[in-house]
């Protein structure tokens, strides 16, 4: 063993834990290239909000490098994270184009919560430690089955198999089977190949699948459906999978012009508009903490890091990473970064320790220079990595207590609502509100903690009130803010 390997070895007690410094890098590397696609997915979609793409770029290869680095250096957990897809929507199109938000005052918003993020993570106070703990055991499992069905929505969904449908919402796509320039069927075919590789028990298989797909995708000018705009796609990328040029592949973005600092100088720009700033503060609070705790317990519960009795083993050091890097992230220029539930390819890829964070964070900073490569990856190639993630997730479910006839509902709506609204933090809200509520319809009272009880109350209030706002946004009328 060479004296970086000891060096490693100490540091994040590989041997411990039954690995080595190259199956944890490989681990690594297959959670980067599965989410690699937010090195150009988010600066494109804050883009649409103002702020200027390498601005953009550089914030979110930033704030994914602090967020991965502090949670592998410090929690020592293999979970990686970046700018959240969902909270970067949330943030463009209700809060800078619908709300008329500037954003630069969105930006100032997500600073904060991730301050009060910060504060209520800190261990003397513990309070997202004890609401999760508080939870019950099979809505949280239901978490990690509604994550893997909402992995697999989007997969299918980029891969081109299936697409939106007036009568139906969902539909199967034109997906031409048997069309070797049509990425459905070669994403399909890299799905499959995963799936075979993974049941013989080959390391990697991940990678290989997207990287295969992906040159046979670059050779061939293979037919990219997700990003055909003009029959429905996202319209990010291209609509032809295209090598990347040699000469546009390396070079620095630079330091961002305009959202460096943005959030402190547009905090003295909220007067007269604070009811908007702090409905928007605390949607982005609350979507992060219910994101962020169904990511960490049912990919944490999938690497074997929570405990008998429930507990997610440095649950306070992971929230505190993860708050970390949404003040990272806002500082610089980005939406609000959380864990990635794509932290479950590396953990089937055998990683058990924050060497595998460590690695995505430093991969990340290689969107400053590498940005051409990223862009190039085929959306179709590395779709086909979130349906087997999804999949390997689902697996989960046969632990729920399907015969406790009053979990069946909320662990149901846990599980469903996360692919059906696009939302992980809605399936859990109404696992919880409907939970809650059946117990008080059954005479028990007692058995919800008043945490539970007033998990669901903010719940409810962020969902309902009078006339079209909610309860939030009545109370803040009503006195006046």
């Amino acid at each position: 063993m060479s004296a970086v390997d000891n060096i490693l070895d100490r540091t994040f007690g590989l041997s411990a834990k039954g690995v080595t410094v190259g199956s944890e890098i490989r681990a690594g590397i297959t959670t980067f290239l599965t989410m690699a696609y937010i090195l150009l997915v988010n600066p494109a979609m804050l883009s649409v909000a103002g702020i200027p793409f390498d601005d953009a770029l550089f914030a979110t290869a930033i704030a994914a490098f602090v967020g991965c680095v502090v949670m592998g250096l410090w929690a020592n957990l293999p979970f990686a994270l970046a700018p959240g897809m969902g909270l970067n929507a949330y943030f463009t199109f209700a809060v800078v184009l619908g709300m008329g938000i500037e954003w630069q005052v969105a930006l100032a918003a997500v600073f904060l919560e991730g301050i009060i993020f910060l504060v209520i993570s800190i261990p003397q106070v513990g309070w997202r430690t004890k609401m999760i703990n508080a939870i019950p055991k099979d809505l949280k499992i239901a978490t990690g089955a509604g994550i893997g069905a909402f992995l697999a929505i989007i997969g299918l969904r980029e891969m081109g198999w299936i697409q939106d449908d007036g009568a139906t919402l969902v539909n199967l796509a034109t997906t031409e089977a048997f069309n070797l320039s049509h990425g459905a069927l070669i994403g399909m075919i890299a799905l499959l190949a995963i799936a075979a590789m993974m049941a013989r028990g080959m390391k990697g298989a991940i990678i290989i699948g997207i990287m295969v797909a992906s040159m046979y995708g670059w050779m061939f000018e293979v037919y990219d459906p997700y990003n055909d705009f003009a029959a429905g796609g996202a319209g990010w990328g291209t609509a032809y999978a295209s090598a990347p040029d040699p000469n546009e592949i390396i070079g620095f973005v630079g330091l961002p012009d305009e959202s460096l600092g943005a959030a402190i100088t547009a905090l003295g720009d909220i007067s007269g508009n604070w009811d908007d700033f702090l409905l928007v503060m605390i949607a982005f609070l609350f979507v992060d903490i219910f994101d962020t705790a169904g990511t960490l317990y049912s990919v944490g519960r999938q690497a074997g890091y929570v405990d008998a009795d429930d507990t997610l083993h440095k649950s306070e050091e992971a929230f505190m990473s993860d708050a970390a890097a949404t003040i990272a992230g806002a500082l610089t220029g980005t939406s609000t970064t959380t864990t990635y539930i794509e932290s479950a390819a590396g953990v089937e890829e055998g990683g058990k320790t924050g060497l595998v964070a460590v690695t995505v964070g430093v991969l990340m900073l290689s969107g400053l220079f590498l940005s051409g490569l990223f862009q190039a990856i085929p959306t179709f190639a590395a779709a086909s990595a979130l349906v087997i993630i999804g999949a390997m997730m689902m697996k989960q479910v046969v632990d729920i207590d399907w015969n406790d006839s009053e979990m069946v509902l909320p662990a149901f709506l846990t599980i469903v609502l996360m692919p059906f609204t696009y939302s992980i933090a809605d399936g859990i809200a109404w696992g919880v509100i409907t939970w809650v509520v059946i117990k008080m319809m059954m005479g028990k009272w007692q058995e919800p903690s008043p945490i539970m009880y007033g998990i669901a109350v903010f719940m409810l209030m962020f969902y309902l009130g009078p006339g079209d706002t909610s309860t939030f946004g009545w109370l803040f009328d009503t006195i006046g803010i």
